[in-house]
C-alpha cells in the first residue's frame, strides 16, 4: 500500500443508480485483474480495482442492495441486486482496513492511473497487454515476471 493518495471527494454508483457512494481519498495502488473470477464477474478481459481506507469510503444510498457472491476461496464480491453492476471485492484475507471498489463504477475522473497487472497466469490469449506496467503472474506480493521470457503470459 502505497502513502501517496490522490485526496478529492469522488462519486459513483452502480448501473441503474440504485447504489451511490462517495470516496474521499484513493490509493495509488490500482490494479487490473486478469484472474478467472473477475473476468467472470466483471464479464470482460479484467476487472480495474482502486482501493480506499474504510473510513474514507461512504455508502450514500442503496447499501442494502448489495448482493454478495461468496467463492469457494473465501473472497467475496459485491454488486447490485437491481442491475448486477459489480461495486465491491473482498480478499479472504481481507483486514476490514481497506476496501476495495470496481474503478469502471465511478463518475469522476481520478486522475490517477492503474499501475500493475496482476493473476496474469490466468489472462485471456485474445487480449493484447502492450502497456508498460508490472505485470505479475498472482497478487502483488507475487513473482513478476518478464513478459518476454514467460511463453504463458507472452501478449506482444
Amino acid at each position: 500500500m502505497s502513502n501517496n493518495k490522490a485526496s478529492f471527494q469522488y462519486k459513483g454508483q452502480c448501473l441503474c443508480g440504485s447504489i451511490r457512494y462517495e470516496v474521499d481519498e484513493i490509493s495509488e495502488d490500482i490494479a487490473h485483474c486478469h484472474c478467472t473470477m473477475c473476468r467472470k464477474f466483471h464479464g470482460s478481459a479484467f476487472s480495474t480495482f482502486a482501493e480506499a481506507r474504510v473510513e474514507d469510503f461512504h455508502w450514500l444510498q442503496g447499501a442494502e442492495l448489495l448482493t454478495t457472491y461468496i467463492a469457494n476461496n473465501g473472497t467475496q464480491r459485491q454488486f447490485c441486486k437491481k442491475c448486477g453492476s459489480s461495486l465491491i471485492f473482498i480478499s479472504s484475507n481481507c483486514t476490514g482496513k481497506f476496501i476495495e471498489f470496481s474503478l469502471g463504477t465511478l463518475d469522476t475522473d481520478i486522475g490517477l492511473e492503474p499501475d500493475a497487472h496482476i493473476y496474469m497466469k490466468h489472462c485471456v490469449k485474445w487480449n493484447k497487454v502492450n502497456d508498460n506496467l508490472p505485470q505479475y503472474l498472482e497478487g502483488r506480493d507475487g513473482i513478476k515476471k518478464s513478459i518476454t521470457t514467460s511463453p504463458e503470459v507472452d501478449r506482444k
